[in-house]
């Protein structure tokens, strides 16, 4: 909402600017693309748009624009763990495309307007209050529902899961820290622009995966400890816009800011599974 922003920004006139509104999503991007080229691309042109005006008239200006990507970027690299030194020209989803597009038109915004910019490459965030879209929320819906889970490319994909909170300290340790600004030999600004992956740095395997939640969902009291989930559960092929692994190297957000995502996969589960039975009152 252009209008909304240019309001934000000329009332508050804000030191930090995180923008997280996306349209997020790789199946989705395929049945609806227009939300992705209007949330991911228009959106956020509008936003950097507003941190460039920031510095009109001599004005202090915007100090540190950190905003999301996606751990989708890598699209169907093959060299694990995934790295920001990677080249990733290669999306398979038009989600990865706009996020891929973000990065670039935040470089160019950094190098044009001097604006310190850090984007965050998020590996399969999850939790409680997550996306109902996302695989443990959708399977947790339907096996609660006596329906059947597809688990797909037969069960042979790994994901990097990494628990909400963990973002959050990642987000909020990266505010804190921006690129630096500086000049080149030319005399003209070096874009004070990084990116860096958050995530777990711990594959899962999505069968395991699947049997750390139905456990979990039996320890909260979600489903009945007598649950038959081999007659809740199909193998299927790998659908569109899939990748077969995502695996972060986080080794450069270590390096400049101390932090690694820790929480596993079995304490993020049960915490979301807890989460579920108290929200719907189960």
């Amino acid at each position: 909402d252009k209008d909304c922003i240019t309001d934000i920004f000329s009332t508050w006139h804000p030191d930090i600017v995180v923008n997280l509104a996306a349209q997020a999503g790789v199946r989705y991007s395929i049945t609806n693309p227009d939300v992705y080229i209007e949330s991911n691309l228009i959106g956020f042109y509008n936003i950097l748009e507003a941190c460039r005006h920031s510095y009109d008239g001599g004005a202090k200006g915007v100090e540190h624009l950190v905003y999301a990507s996606s751990s989708s970027v890598y699209g169907g690299n093959t060299k694990v763990p995934f790295s920001t030194e990677d080249k990733v020209d290669h999306p398979v989803s038009l989600y990865a495309a706009t996020k891929k597009s973000d990065e670039l038109l935040a470089h160019c915004y950094a190098k044009l307007y001097n604006i310190p910019s850090t984007g965050l490459r998020f590996f399969t965030v999850y939790g409680p209050a997550g996306r109902p879209d996302m695989a443990y929320f959708g399977f947790t819906d339907k096996l609660r529902a006596g329906k059947t889970i597809q688990i797909f490319n037969y069960g042979h994909c790994e994901r990097d899961f990494t628990y909400i909170d963990d973002i959050v300290e990642g987000i909020i340790r990266v505010m804190q820290g921006a690129p630096e600004k500086k000049n080149g030999e030319d005399g003209l600004p070096i874009p004070p622009y990084a990116v860096y992956n958050i995530g777990g740095g711990r594959p899962e395997n999505l069968l395991q995966f699947v049997d750390i939640l139905q456990q979990e969902l039996i320890r909260a009291g979600v489903l009945p400890k007598d649950y038959d989930f081999e007659a809740h559960k199909k193998l299927v092929p790998m659908q569109a816009g899939d990748v077969p692994v995502t695996y972060a190297d986080t080794g450069a957000l270590e390096k400049d800011y101390g932090y690694r995502p820790a929480t596993t996969l079995r304490e993020g589960l049960r915490k979301f599974a807890e989460w579920y039975k108290e929200y719907y009152h189960i």
